[in-house]
């Protein structure tokens, strides 16, 4: 078939020639009898009574011609198609009325070269340096950040990663964002640590280990929650973290309930009574260390400051998951035991105060200037109409956390989005749903494209610019969205 034949698409710079029945390069668009159509519907949310006020897909049928207002129904940018090549209004600008006032909802399905994802691990294990580089497929995608109370962070993507490094580097960048961001498992290796196995509202695999629990807090934090539920039953109690360890007969809280000295040493960095730093490397060990023994963190133990036989020692991890019970012989030495049975409710509520290991993957994306020219012909006063807070920003029906500062740069939880909201072009860069909501008046004052609103109904029954194939469809199970000539 010859290219005069075939049909070209502009929803993105790639700009493919795409035969009859065939989609682009994307697989988002297609050839259908000449027209380019948007391959996935329209995706529609429906707060329904029956679902207790959740939000779920709309439209099990077809639309049975009702009129809803805005409480009722969300028009989100799945599916909606884009802007490309930013002239023109965005695919849907959507009149609904809410609480007697006239709103609109501009959306469009964005495509983002700046972007990429936050990842959040709960995990006490040592994933790797800091700044350490993030692989996916052998390629640079990321890298490690800061380690936060109980979880790892990573940082995945951005422009650099994108557009700066080789070719296969950005298409696997890509990738990876819109696999995580579209809930699937990815696995990632972290150079000078550990592969880890992301996804999304799901547990970490961590070198081959399923986690399960998120700490309760540090060592420090444990003993002051914990303490009182010790005191009378045991002597001495560590517990034992990467971060900050906590002895409960020098903690603060130890001392409020009169808890006696024991004449204990820890080997580490005595920060205040009681939290010591850096009592061993980081690892996949012990609360976060590298050790599997936890009397490797102990020094002698002093008489004079009131260590004797027969003291006894609990020594806990930040998740309860390791734990041991040991009590001093006559040269003053710790000796293994049965954890008695008084203990036993102890080390189980640490594992009850300790929340499920989750990943959290959050989208990140900056809104630019040619995104914002489908919502107004002057894309600064959106700008500023979103940091006066007048226009809400979404991504797919979910709350978008929009960053201070300059330029509209926000943040989703991918969870809280339909299932397949996140796709790609191959330029590289990802797709992602964007909605614009404020009041008409509003829109009006900011230069929007006042002639280019509809009302829902007209959408439902008319469709949009890809072809009547653009109405609302209720997407089916799984994360992928019919295509032409599929059932």
């Amino acid at each position: 078939m010859s290219d005069l034949e075939k049909v070209r698409c502009d929803a993105c710079p790639v700009m493919c020639y795409i035969a009859d029945g065939k989609a682009g390069a994307c697989d988002r668009y297609a050839n259908e009898d000449g027209q380019i159509i948007r391959c996935d519907p329209l995706t529609i949310l429906d707060r329904t009574i029956e679902a207790g006020g959740e939000i779920v897909p709309f439209l099990q049928s077809d639309w049975d011609g009702r009129v809803f207002n805005g409480d009722e129904v969300f028009v989100t940018a799945v599916g909606a198609g884009t802007t490309y090549p930013d002239y023109k209004p965005a695919p849907f600008i959507v009149s609904r009325e809410i609480d007697d006032a006239d709103f609109v909802t501009v959306v469009s399905e964005a495509i983002f070269s700046y972007c990429g994802a936050k990842i959040k691990v709960d995990t006490d294990r040592h994933l790797g340096p800091e700044a350490a580089t993030v692989r996916a497929n052998g390629e640079a995608v990321g890298h490690v950040t800061t380690g936060e109370y109980g979880s790892q962070m990573l940082s995945l993507g951005g422009v650099h990663h994108l557009t700066g490094g080789s070719k296969k580097e950005g298409r696997v960048t890509c990738e990876t964002l819109m696999e995580l961001c579209n809930k699937h498992a990815v696995e990632l290796t972290i150079d000078g640590g550990s592969s880890i196995v992301v996804e999304a509202g799901k547990a970490p695999i961590i070198d081959g280990n399923l986690e399960h629990r998120m700490r309760v807090g540090c060592g420090s934090a444990t003993i002051g929650m914990f303490a009182s539920q010790w005191n009378g039953l045991v002597d001495e109690v560590v517990v034992v973290d990467d971060h900050i360890t906590g002895v409960v007969s020098e903690h603060q809280a130890g001392k409020v309930l009169d808890w006696p000295d024991t004449g204990i040493d820890i080997k580490g960095r005595r920060s205040t009574p009681g939290r010591y730093f850096q009592v061993a490397e980081p690892g996949l060990g012990w609360g976060g260390t590298d050790i599997e023994d936890p009397l490797l963190i102990l020094g002698a133990w002093n008489p004079k400051k009131g260590a004797k036989p027969g003291l006894t020692i609990l020594m806990v991890s930040t998740t309860g998951e390791q734990y041991g019970y040991y009590i001093l012989n006559e040269a003053l030495e710790p000796v293994k035991h049965e954890l008695p049975t008084t203990l036993e409710p102890t080390v189980e509520l640490i594992a009850e105060n300790c929340e499920p290991a989750l990943c959290t993957v959050l989208f990140m994306g900056g809104a630019g200037g040619s995104l914002r020219s489908g919502v107004t012909q002057n894309p600064v006063k959106l700008t500023r109409s979103v940091q006066q807070l007048h226009t809400r920003v979404s991504c797919g029906g979910a709350p978008a956390y929009v960053w201070p500062g300059g330029g509209i740069t926000m943040m989703v939880d991918v969870t809280e989005t339909p299932s397949g909201s996140f796709g790609s072009v191959p330029t590289p860069a990802i797709v992602a749903p964007i909605e614009f909501t404020l009041r008409r008046d509003d829109y009006r004052a900011l230069g929007g494209h006042d002639g280019a609103v509809r009302t829902l109904s007209d959408i439902l029954r008319n469709g949009g610019e890809y072809g009547a194939d653009a109405r609302a469809l209720h997407p089916p199970a799984g994360n992928a969205f019919p295509h032409p000539g599929e059932d």
